[in-house]
């Protein structure tokens, strides 16, 4: 199951993401929080935490059990979830940073 995802937001996301995650993998674009805080006060990159949120651009086929049955996914491409500050593996794809994480890393899914 290869996953294509285009978001013609911005020129520079104007790409295609080509990739097919493994048994219940699923592949995320991290959301960056925003560097201004209520009071006006602008954060240094230096003093930024990892964001914990992000969109699901890739969804792998879903987990194999012992049996060799496999358990469908709870997430699908376009979800916006919350995961764990420290969980999965961060790659970058053509300047572009994403994260390729376990079903079980993601904590919420937002609605």
């Amino acid at each position: 199951m290869s996953i294509e995802k285009r978001k013609p937001k911005k020129e520079e996301d104007n790409m295609t993401i080509k990739l097919q995650p493994l048994a219940d993998h699923v592949v995320v674009k991290p959301v960056p929080k925003e560097e201004k805080t209520k009071s006006g006060i602008y954060i240094p990159d230096t003093a930024k935490e990892r964001p914990q949120e992000g969109e699901i651009i890739a969804v792998g086929p879903g987990r194999l059990t012992d049996d060799g049955k496999r358990i469908a996914m709870d997430l699908k491409v376009g979800d916006r979830v919350i995961y764990a500050k420290y969980g999965g593996s961060e790659i970058k794809i053509d300047d572009q940073e994403l994260v390729i994480m376990r079903e079980s890393d993601i904590l919420a899914k937002k609605s």
